[in-house]
């Protein structure tokens, strides 16, 4: 083990400098953040440190995975990891778009396919209109992750997560109470439920509100050039 936190250590300029790159994409990028509504709220990023690693590496050879030095970077994803948050649901096709434009241009690549986590059969549709592989996690997490590398077959990748703030919220309930290891209490877990159908509607109701403000500003300028 402590031979695969030397080779992560060895990459790990390498690694943040990618990272860097990929904040910079998403916290610059005019086509996410021109105009009245930006499309991305907010940045977060960090590096795994190497306790964490650690611990995930132990858990990942008690579950019988086999982690080498050849195989190490493509079975830990997420020594890198960035978190993309927007506002409204919709927000999410111009952000996958402007990832998948990036990717067919040769700028970035994708290690594997694009997956939504959701519970929420509304959401579920929604994901699948726009190409993702959609799953369904028994926890009611809810979130879209992608892995991305500089280029095809690169050793370093990146991890970008991207969901709205109510989901936001809800994923650092859980992650206080559930890692690096699994809160045991059926309470909490029912709890938890629950407090993800409550940030489903919370995003219903956002998604609702700037719906309704968009109707009533569509009417207002029909009637202002009406007159």
């Amino acid at each position: 083990m402590d031979k695969l936190v030397e080779l992560y250590n060895g990459e790990k300029f390498k690694i943040e400098q990618f990272m860097k790159r990929l904040v910079n994409f998403f916290q610059d990028n005019p086509s996410l953040h021109d105009g009245p509504l930006p499309v991305v709220h907010s940045v977060k990023y960090r590096m795994k440190d190497n306790t964490h690693l650690e611990d995930k590496l132990r858990r990942k050879i008690s579950e019988g995975r086999d982690i080498s030095k050849d195989n190490f970077f493509d079975e830990v994803t997420d020594l890198a990891g960035i978190r993309v948050l927007h506002l409204y649901s919709r927000q999410i096709e111009e952000i996958h778009n402007a990832i998948i434009q990036e990717v067919k241009s040769g700028d970035l690549a994708l290690f594997e396919e694009p997956k939504a986590y959701t519970w929420d059969i509304d959401s579920q549709s929604f994901y699948e209109s726009l190409g993702l592989k959609t799953l369904v996690k028994p926890s009611y997490y809810t979130s879209v992750h992608y892995v991305l590398m500089p280029k095809e077959g690169s050793p370093i990748k990146c991890e970008v997560q991207v969901r709205t703030l109510y989901e936001e919220v809800w994923g650092e309930i859980d992650h206080s109470i559930n890692y690096p290891y699994n809160c045991e209490s059926k309470a909490c877990i029912e709890q938890l439920k629950v407090l993800a159908q409550l940030t489903a509607a919370g995003t219903r109701l956002a998604n609702s509100i700037i719906t309704s403000k968009n109707e009533h500003d569509e009417m207002k300028n029909t009637h202002i050039e009406e007159c």
